[in-house]
């Protein structure tokens, strides 16, 4: 059993090599190959129940969470010593992870078993490039966002965001979020005002930005290496009124798509979150959309956008499902790093979604 977990600290390495993190890329496998049993720490991760890496649990991340959160409100001074812009050799890396482990025994325990929660605000630009893409189809109008797995509800918040399409931003001018990712491809969108009437989200254990303990956990699950994300992450979280439901978000998003919205664009959308839903709730999610997007109209369509893991690389895929009378529009369009770096934008109506 260690063994096998073991070698889900060496996968979240590679993975985080891959996403731009070089600490964590060193961090993960340091931490899998010298924890030791003989601690509480090391002893409930190497005997941990369930599926501990990427695709499940998520275990190193949840660990690399506390350990983050210890740094970022000054619990740990001697792992603050060690963690970035600081650097240090592998052994006082361990040791000062080790000390860590020890000194801090019950809130890591506690930590560990939570699920991570990364609310990552670059993760928005996909989505807005996906609603201009729909109004596009039917034509300029208001939008009402409905997010299933929101976490904080910082992407709730897109409409007063800005992208940076190429060397042209777009979006408010007092935006206090600017995201650039890199875009790919030969095609780009075709940039439309996105303006937002109505905006909620549901997620099982939302985080409440108010919140001391909570926006510590927001922040903690950002990689230390990487200060973009927490400076960007801490712009949105001023943005942010209240959390979102509390909930399933099968039931929530069928009493959602029961509303009359005539004149308006509903968009219901998932960010790197449905592969967290039980199959019954993914199954539910699915059914409810169908029934509601057959009794959509033209002057009341619904658009649902999905950025997810599939079964294609690199990243995840962007896929869009239109709805408003007649056949649905289901389009392929296109890939996007899993923190928003980038996005090859490549619609394609032929490619299975």
């Amino acid at each position: 059993m260690s063994h096998h977990i073991r070698e889900a600290f060496r996968e979240q390495g590679r993975a985080c090599d891959r996403l731009g993190s070089p600490f964590m890329a060193r961090l993960m496998p340091l931490v899998g190959q010298r924890l030791d049993p003989g601690t509480a720490v090391g002893a409930r991760c190497l005997s941990w129940p369930g599926v501990p890496g990427p695709t499940g649990d998520s275990l190193p991340l949840r660990l690399a969470g506390a350990l983050h959160g210890l740094v970022l409100d000054g619990s740990a001074p001697s792992l603050a010593a060690v963690y970035p812009p600081a650097e240090a050799t592998d052994d006082a890396l361990w040791q000062a992870v080790d000390g860590a482990l020890r000194h801090h025994e019950a809130r890591i325990l506690a930590w560990l078993e939570r699920a991570p929660q990364t609310n990552e605000v670059r993760r928005a630009a996909a989505v807005i490039a996906g609603i201009w893409w729909a109004l596009g189809q039917v034509g300029p109008r208001p939008v009402v966002l409905s997010e299933l797995g929101a976490s904080a509800g910082l992407n709730l918040e897109l409409g007063r965001f800005a992208v940076m399409l190429e060397d042209v931003r777009h979006g408010p001018a007092d935006a206090v979020v600017t995201l650039q990712p890199d875009w790919r491809g030969a095609a780009r969108p075709d940039p439309s005002p996105v303006r937002v009437a109505d905006r909620r989200g549901v997620d099982l254990s939302p985080l409440d930005v108010s919140d001391l303990v909570d926006a510590l956990r927001l922040q903690a699950y950002l990689w230390p290496d990487q200060p973009e994300r927490l400076a960007r992450t801490r712009a949105a979280m001023t943005l942010v009124a209240a959390p979102p439901d509390a909930g399933d978000a099968a039931p929530w998003l069928e009493a959602r798509l029961a509303a009359a919205r005539p004149g308006m664009l509903h968009v219901v959308y998932t960010t790197i979150a449905a592969q967290y839903f039980p199959a019954a709730t993914q199954a539910r999610i699915a059914a409810s959309l169908s029934q509601a997007g057959a009794l959509a109209r033209a002057d009341a369509p619904i658009l649902h956008l999905a950025l997810e893991a599939d079964h294609d690389a690199p990243g995840a895929g962007l896929t869009a499902t239109l709805w408003r009378g007649g056949a649905p529009v289901r389009m392929l369009l296109g890939r996007a790093d899993f923190h928003g770096a980038w996005i090859d934008w490549s619609p394609r109506t032929d490619a299975p979604i």
